[in-house]
């Protein structure tokens, strides 16, 4: 305090009343956060106990990440604490996910021993604005059911739901699987053969046909071929021949036997574990083993 009885403390005694150092008070203090209330007969600043107060609010906000300009704004009364605290909250929600994201490419990065242009792909990818990957997903669509007014509408409600869109907070894992999801829906070859997929289920399917009706087969498939395998019966066996005619009738086994194996592609089963994993869920069964029996039931009668 200095001695002429006004009260007022010289910059370095209001740092020792804080703790703080002369050095950043005294730059606060040229940045408009903390004026000094007057000036000593030698032209140093002198502050009073109302400075204490400001210089601890001052701290406080700093501490919290503020800038001096905030920090200017609510000692003003232009803004409140409340205010410039939620605009640096979803500053902040925006820093995590942007450090969240880049955690993520790197550990993509690591984990698959990526190149460099590999590791710039990856990157562009992860880093797609909500609209730009909407559009990947549309472009997809438009082209695999191009002219194919037929097919059920169930399979291009289920697609689209599995190039369901990255979370705003993704988990590594999340951003591995869309890298590899936005890839494969990009490559012509896979394109090609969902767009053969779809083809040979809108081939002989009629305007009467209730929307749903191959999923329905599919369910139907896995049921009777799950429990051939527990009765041990084998493909090649008369009772396969019975459990075949109860699944698709009078149907030509290697129309059937073609249009299982464009349902069974390696990776649109791949397609379907990523789109799981986008969206949080369980990796869905691929149901190998009775799609296997199945498969091998109608090769035998093809071979016939």
């Amino acid at each position: 305090m200095t001695d002429d009885g006004t009260g007022l403390l010289t910059i370095g005694e209001l740092a020792r009343a804080t703790g703080l150092s002369v050095r950043t008070i005294r730059y606060w203090s040229d940045e408009g956060a903390l004026p000094p209330v007057a000036r000593s007969a030698g032209g140093y600043r002198l502050y009073d106990a109302g400075s204490v107060a400001r210089l601890e609010l001052v701290r406080t906000l700093r501490e919290l990440g503020l800038g001096l300009d905030d920090v200017r704004r609510v000692l003003a009364g232009e803004t409140t604490v409340a205010q410039v605290a939620a605009a640096h909250v979803a500053a902040l929600d925006a820093q995590i996910r942007a450090l969240k994201m880049t955690r993520a490419v790197l550990s993509t990065v690591a984990r698959r021993g990526s190149t460099a242009e590999e590791t710039t792909l990856m990157n562009k990818l992860a880093r797609l604005s909500t609209a730009e990957r909407r559009r990947i997903i549309e472009d997809f669509m438009a082209e695999i059911f191009e002219g194919i007014d037929t097919a059920d509408p169930d399979i291009r409600t289920r697609l689209r739901f599995a190039a369901a869109n990255l979370p705003d907070d993704p988990s590594p894992e999340q951003v591995d699987a869309w890298v590899e999801l936005a890839e494969l829906i990009q490559d012509p070859a896979f394109r090609t053969t969902l767009r053969e997929m779809i083809e040979f289920n809108a081939a002989d399917r009629g305007p009467d046909v209730p929307s749903g009706s191959s999923l329905w087969f599919m369910s139907r498939l896995v049921q009777l071929a799950g429990d051939a395998l527990r009765e041990g019966v084998a493909p090649d066996s008369p009772r396969a021949g019975d459990v075949l005619c109860e699944l698709i009738g009078d149907a030509d086994p290697a129309a059937v036997l073609e249009r299982l194996a464009a349902a069974t592609n390696v990776r649109l089963a791949r397609y379907r574990e990523l789109s799981a994993l986008v969206n949080g869920l369980e990796p869905p069964s691929a149901h190998e083993r009775e799609f296997a029996w199945v498969v091998a039931a109608l090769e035998v009668r093809v071979a016939r």
